[in-house]
């Protein structure tokens, strides 16, 4: 039987791939699976081809200094696809390299499912006529894209954003603070400053200054630092306690939190964790994004919301007084400031479907193979 062939390009991708994986093997348990991907694939019975950590880069700038191992790598997908072992690709965003793997897979006549399609309402509408012409299928995750690839020739559906599949097993605040040491009758700030090396060493140092303001303000604040398990931070860094790998447990924690720009500003409203988003890169990559870029907001908590539920503080306005000074309401349980963030996240969490993605996308995948 013909293998599934996932790839994905940074840690989260391997986490919703090792859940779909997890699905497959109750659905089809004979069914092969290889990719490039990482622990939760391999744990899920994912052959790894290539360790996913080789592979997470972010900006225009970091790409380049990438650049042959991705060509070693799609060269070596290639062969595969080519070998005939291959009955469908199953790409997870990271765009600029999974569209040059569509165009390899469609080229061999081997179908593709696109699992987390690439934000072409953010930038990158040119790419549109190329999903339509490489992917056969499209899953989903946000409420807006469904219809508008589906304008544009794309067979999209809409399956519910993954993280809510995480979310059915929350701990309370209780429980995730007696988890991580912390105390009850304390508040809590989570940071999150990022899940890639470029991240952290683009904000950690003014996460740190933001938090350490917050605790001059508020001695009686407990501040965490959330950290992708594949992540290191020296000691002499960050002063405060790191967590790996925990990220909604730190979250539920946390009374607010000083996130990075991404998929954990959408964790922050599934936790129900008031926050504020920051966002440095460098600033070729910040030029380029500014004439590229079609959307008022950068947090994904804000574009799915349509409005800014959280303040964003993106490259020179992310001052770290500033920062404190937005996060210092969210730490108070009485502010209106807080009760009105609250609200405007569980608008966001309601607009994020349903429970079930992974289900949802693994039987597409063995409707693919039955077809």
């Amino acid at each position: 039987m013909r293998e599934v062939l996932f790839v994905v390009g940074e840690a989260s991708g391997d986490l919703h791939a090792g859940k779909v994986a997890e699905v497959l093997r109750e659905l089809a348990p004979s069914l092969p699976m290889a990719g490039v991907g990482g622990g939760h694939m391999q744990r899920a019975g994912v052959e790894i081809i290539e360790d996913v950590q080789h592979l997470a880069v972010m900006g225009f700038v970091e790409v380049l200094q990438h650049i042959p191992r991705h060509w070693a790598l799609l060269r070596r997908l290639r062969e595969r696809i080519a070998s005939g072992r291959v009955g469908l690709v199953v790409l997870l965003d990271y765009p600029g390299f999974n569209l040059k793997v569509a165009e390899v897979a469609r080229n061999a006549g081997v179908p593709v499912l696109y699992y987390i399609t690439p934000q072409v309402w953010a930038w990158g509408a040119n790419r549109l006529p190329k999903i339509a012409r490489l992917v056969n299928r499209a899953a989903c995750i946000l409420p807006f894209e469904e219809a508008l690839l589906r304008q544009h020739g794309v067979d999209a559906t809409f399956v519910g954003h993954p993280l809510l599949d995480r979310a059915q097993s929350l701990p309370s605040m209780a429980e995730a603070r007696a988890q991580l040491g912390l105390a009850m009758d304390r508040p809590v700030l989570a940071v999150f400053p990022g899940s890639r090396r470029a991240e952290i060493a683009r904000h950690l140092a003014g996460f740190v200054a933001a938090a350490t303001a917050v605790q001059r303000r508020r001695p009686d604040v407990q501040v965490v630092v959330g950290v992708a398990p594949t992540v290191s931070i020296a000691a002499a860094d960050c002063p405060f306690p790191l967590v790996q790998g925990a990220s909604f447990a730190v979250q539920r924690a946390a009374t607010a939190g000083l996130l990075k720009s991404g998929t954990n500003t959408l964790e922050a409203a599934v936790a129900e964790l008031p926050h504020v988003i920051g966002y440095r890169t460098s600033p070729i990559t910040y030029a380029i994004a500014k004439r590229v870029v079609k959307i008022p907001h950068i947090g994904l908590v804000n574009v799915v919301a349509g409005r800014e539920v959280s303040k964003e503080f993106v490259q020179e306005r992310f001052e770290p007084t500033r920062v404190a000074e937005a996060l210092l309401p969210l730490l108070d349980e009485d502010a209106p400031a807080r009760r009105t963030a609250l609200a405007g996240l569980a608008e966001v969490r309601g607009r994020l479907g349903t429970p079930g993605a992974s289900r949802r996308v693994a039987e597409m995948i063995v409707q693919m193979f039955a077809s």
